[in-house]
């Protein structure tokens, strides 16, 4: 079975260069790129313990389905939460979204609602209204958007999303370095 394809893959997917692999490995750069072409074969000391920095069992790896791409997620896929006290609904899109770089939700208010506050962090912050009209308290200054617009954000101060509307609003938002 030809390895070096999926090794390759999955050092990829981990954002590791052959030299960093190398170096939490034992191995030099050259010989992970010979594993890569399938130029030469590790003993299977050296190939657990590369798959063990890739974050992977050898099950997994030899499993077709495990190194599938997931693309279609389906209703039964989202999380919900509701926050009565504050009036807002959370619907994770995406299972362990919050593991990957981009973690995309939709937030339901309730008339009056409000999502907590958070603190600066290096998250990048993508909003689109679908219904109704919220605010964005970014510092000191308040942005509002309604339905059809969009709001962009680099999340470098205390901020809070409220509800603008007189009933429900919902919004899409999709953040990098998860802190939602």
């Amino acid at each position: 079975m030809e390895i070096g394809e999926k090794l390759r893959n999955l050092r990829v997917q981990k954002n590791l260069t052959q030299e960093e692999l190398g170096e939490r490995t034992d191995l030099t750069k050259g010989y992970i790129s010979q594993l890569e072409r399938d130029l030469s074969s590790p003993s299977m000391e050296t190939f657990f313990n590369i798959l063990e920095v890739l974050g992977i069992t050898p099950e997994q790896f030899f499993s077709e389905r495990t190194l599938a791409q997931k693309i279609v997620y389906k209703e039964e896929d989202s999380t919900l939460y509701y926050d009565e006290e504050n009036g807002y609904e959370l619907k994770w899109l995406i299972p362990e979204s919050n593991e990957k770089e981009m973690e995309p939700i939709v937030l339901t208010f309730d008339k009056n609602g409000q999502y907590k506050t958070f603190e600066p962090s290096l998250s990048e912050t993508f909003i689109y209204v679908i219904d109704g009209s919220v605010s964005l308290i970014l510092g000191e200054t308040t942005y509002t958007a309604k339905k059809g617009e969009a709001m962009y954000y680099q999340a470098k101060e205390r901020h809070q999303l409220i509800n603008h509307s007189k009933g429900k609003s919902r919004i899409l938002i999709v953040a990098t370095e998860s802190y939602l």
